[in-house]
């Protein structure tokens, strides 16, 4: 559509009809753009070029997709580096988190929210999910922090994982798993405008269902 529309005053001719109009006489009005377009959240491809700007090497495997880490252990066979278990968290204050844990430490959601001084922990609803982040349930991952530029959500790593020196992670769909150096992992963080934060989570476990 032109972002202009011209509007014509008739002008009346000497043989005194209106039909003429003056060519001279043009009034352009601007087109106000279309509201609340809904931008999209960035998808794998856009995820890559992202790593391949900030010079981040990395290694991806296809996979079936994959919504548990019971699901995932035979990859954990094939995939050296750090496994990653993603709770999407939001706390009674309405504070958001994303707590990336290696798949094996057992999460204690009230000791870790007062490790955090948060509020009381509950899973964030898929459509809030989708809303801050840009993915659905079972796709899950550190790198959907990029999809954050309100910076809602505070980035928690587990302490455990930062004794892998590779670590893996969805690239923003559970199709395939992406193996990065662990400081590039945290440096990716870092370019999306937040600060992780590292803490250990290893507690007795409440019943928690990873994402």
């Amino acid at each position: 559509m032109p972002q202009w529309l011209v509007d014509c005053k008739p002008q009346p001719c000497p043989c005194g009809s209106v039909a003429h109009t003056d060519p001279n006489r043009y009034q352009e009005k601007e087109i106000q753009p279309l509201q609340g377009v809904i931008e999209m959240p960035a998808g794998r491809a856009d995820l890559f070029a992202r790593l391949a700007e900030l010079g981040i090497a990395t290694r991806t495997i296809e996979h079936p997709a994959v919504f548990t880490v019971a699901e995932s252990t035979e990859l954990e066979r094939t995939i050296p580096g750090g496994h990653t278990k993603n709770l999407f968290l939001k706390d009674a204050k309405g504070a958001l988190f994303l707590v990336i844990a290696e798949c094996r430490t057992a999460v204690d959601l009230k000791a870790l929210s007062a490790t955090l001084r948060a509020a009381r922990f509950s899973f964030g609803k898929a459509e809030l999910l989708m809303e801050v982040l840009g993915v659905t349930p079972g796709s899950v991952t550190a790198f959907a922090v990029m999809n954050d530029a309100g910076r809602r959500v505070r980035v928690v790593f587990d302490q455990a994982l930062m004794a892998h020196e590779t670590v893996n992670c969805h690239p923003l769909e559970n199709t395939a798993t992406t193996n990065l150096a662990r400081d590039d992992l945290l440096r990716f963080i870092r370019a999306c405008g937040h600060e992780p934060e590292i803490v250990p989570l290893v507690g007795v476990a409440e019943p928690v269902v990873p994402i």
